[in-house]
C-alpha cells in the first residue's frame, strides 16, 4: 500500500521585481552595488527576485516617486515577469506606496518594509519578537497597506504574504495603538529583567567587549571562533538578531565578556534604531566596541561609515573602539588594501574563517582588559578558602605562591572591585 503524498501547504515564495533608481549624484556602478544589496535583502526575506530595474531619477515625484512614463514602463515589466511584489531600494512615503500599488496593480514595499520582514522571521527571543512587532507597528500605523498579518499572528512583519483581509481603517488604527501600548508595557518588564541580569554581572565585574558592524561582516563567525559557541553564522544579511553573551579566557589568563549583536545597515529604519535600543544594551554597556568591517566588500568604506553613524545615533560613538578589517582571505593577491591599512592605530586585519590575525586580536583584548586595573600583592591565611574563592571571582589572579601557612597572590582588580574589596586589600595587602 503506497503512502499518500503529503500536500505542501506552505506559502510559495513571492516573485519580486526590484527597483533601484539612479539620482544625478550617483554613478551607474554605485547603483549596481546598491542593487546587489537589496537583492540580498530580498533573498534573506524569502522572496524570489525575478529582475532588477534601474531608473535614472533626476527628481523624486512626491505622488508616486517615479514619473508617469517610468511608472508605465515598470507596470509593463510587472506583467512581463509576473511579479507579485515590487521592492524599492528607497524609503517611500505612505502616499507614494499607495499610488504605486494602484498604478502597478501589485504589492509594493520599500527598503524599510523588507528589513522589517527579515527581522520578523529571524527574531528568536521573546524580547526580540516584541521589539520586531513594535517596530513593524510603528511603521504600519501611518500606512495600513492592504492586509497586514502581524496582529493576527502576534509577531512582526509587514504583511507581504497576505492575511485576513482589510478592516475599517479607524478600527485598524485603534488596534494598532492598543497593541503598541501593550508591547511597550511588556518591553518595560523585559527591560527591567535585563537590567537585573546586567546588575548581577556587574557584581562580578569583567571587562566587556561587544562585536558591532555591518550586517554580514562576519561578526558571528568571529564570535564562534573566539568563544567556541554555535551562533548561527551564514552568508546572509541579518543572520543574527538576538544578542548572545559569552565569557572567554584570554591567553594572559584574563576573563572577559564578549557579546555578538545585531548587524547594522545603511539607512537603518529609525523605527528599528528606537525599538532595538534595549536589544543593543550589551553594546551600550560594553567597555570596548570591536567594529568588524568586511574588507572584501566593494562598499566597505560606506558600510564602515554607516555603522559609525548608527553608533552616534545610539549615543555610543565616543566609546573606545577597535576596528577589525575582516575577510582578508577574500582579497585579491595584488590588492593594496592590507598594506594601506596596516599600522593604523586601533586597527587589526584578520580572517575569522582562516584564523589569520586572531592571536593579535586576543593579545590586544588582553591589553585593553588591563588598562583600568590595578595590581595588588596580598598574603592570606591558607585556611581562608572562602576569601580565596571571592578574590578569584572578583579579580584576576596573575600569580599564586603557597607556603605552609599562607597563600601569596598577585591580583589584578578593576576599579569597581577595588572599591568592594578595599577593606580586604587594606587588611591583607603587602607593602
Amino acid at each position: 500500500m503506497t503512502q499518500e503524498a503529503k500536500i505542501d501547504r506552505s506559502p510559495k515564495p513571492m516573485r519580486a521585481l526590484l527597483v533601484q533608481t539612479i539620482p544625478q549624484s550617483e554613478t551607474r556602478d554605485r547603483a549596481e552595488r546598491l542593487a546587489e544589496e537589496i537583492k540580498r535583502l530580498a533573498l534573506s526575506a524569502g522572496l524570489v527576485p525575478v529582475a532588477t530595474r534601474f531608473f535614472p531619477l533626476p527628481k523624486v515625484h512626491s505622488g508616486s516617486y517615479l514619473g508617469k512614463g517610468n511608472l508605465e514602463t515598470l507596470a509593463a515589466e510587472v506583467l512581463e515577469h509576473e511579479a507579485e511584489l515590487v521592492v524599492f531600494n528607497h524609503s517611500l512615503t505612505p502616499v507614494q506606496q499607495r499610488n504605486l500599488e494602484k498604478g502597478l496593480v501589485a504589492k509594493v514595499s520599500d527598503r524599510t518594509g523588507i528589513i522589517l520582514e527579515i527581522f520578523s522571521s529571524r527574531a528568536q527571543t521573546r524580547e526580540g519578537r516584541l521589539q520586531v512587532e513594535l517596530a513593524a507597528l510603528l511603521y504600519q500605523q501611518s500606512r495600513l497597506v492592504r492586509s497586514w498579518t502581524h496582529l493576527e499572528r502576534q509577531k512582526g512583519g509587514v504583511g507581504l504574504r497576505g492575511g485576513p483581509g482589510e478592516t475599517q481603517i479607524e478600527v485598524d488604527r485603534r488596534l494598532i495603538r492598543d497593541r503598541i501600548r501593550q508591547l511597550e508595557k511588556k518591553l518595560e518588564t523585559v527591560q527591567r529583567t535585563r537590567a537585573l541580569q546586567r546588575r548581577a554581572r556587574q557584581e562580578v565585574p569583567f571587562f566587556s567587549a561587544a562585536l558591532v558592524g555591518y550586517t554580514n561582516a562576519g561578526k558571528s563567525t568571529l564570535f564562534n571562533r573566539l568563544t567556541g559557541a554555535h551562533v548561527l553564522a551564514e552568508d546572509q544579511l541579518f543572520a543574527t538578531l538576538d544578542p548572545t553573551v559569552r565569557r572567554i579566557v584570554l591567553p594572559n589568563g584574563d576573563r572577559i565578556i564578549l557579546s555578538d549583536t545585531v548587524g547594522f545597515i545603511r539607512d537603518l529604519p529609525h523605527q528599528l534604531v528606537a525599538a532595538f535600543r534595549a536589544t543593543l544594551e550589551e553594546t551600550l554597556e560594553a567597555d570596548l566596541l570591536v567594529h568588524v568591517v568586511d574588507l572584501s566588500d566593494p562598499e566597505w568604506e560606506e558600510q564602515e561609515a554607516a555603522v559609525l553613524e548608527t553608533l552616534r545615533e545610539l549615543e555610543v560613538g565616543d566609546k573606545p573602539m577597535l576596528t577589525l578589517y575582516n575577510k582578508s582571505d577574500l582579497l585579491p593577491e595584488d590588492s593594496g588594501l592590507v598594506s594601506r591599512l596596516q599600522g593604523r592605530d586601533g586597527v587589526l586585519i584578520l580572517s575569522s574563517v582562516t584564523g589569520a590575525g586572531i592571536d593579535a586580536l586576543l593579545d590586544t583584548l588582553g591589553r585593553e582588559s588591563r588598562k583600568n586595573t590595578r595590581i595588588f600583592q596580598l598574603t592570606i591565611p591558607s585556611a581562608e578558602g572562602a576569601l580565596l574563592a571571592r578574590l578569584c571571582r572578583e579579580g584576576q589572579i596573575l600569580e599564586r605562591r603557597d607556603d605552609d601557612a599562607s597563600i601569596h597572590l598577585t591580583l589584578a582588580l578593576s576599579p569597581i572591585a577595588q572599591g568592594r574589596l578595599e577593606g580586604i586589600v587594606r587588611e591583607f595587602g603587602v607593602g
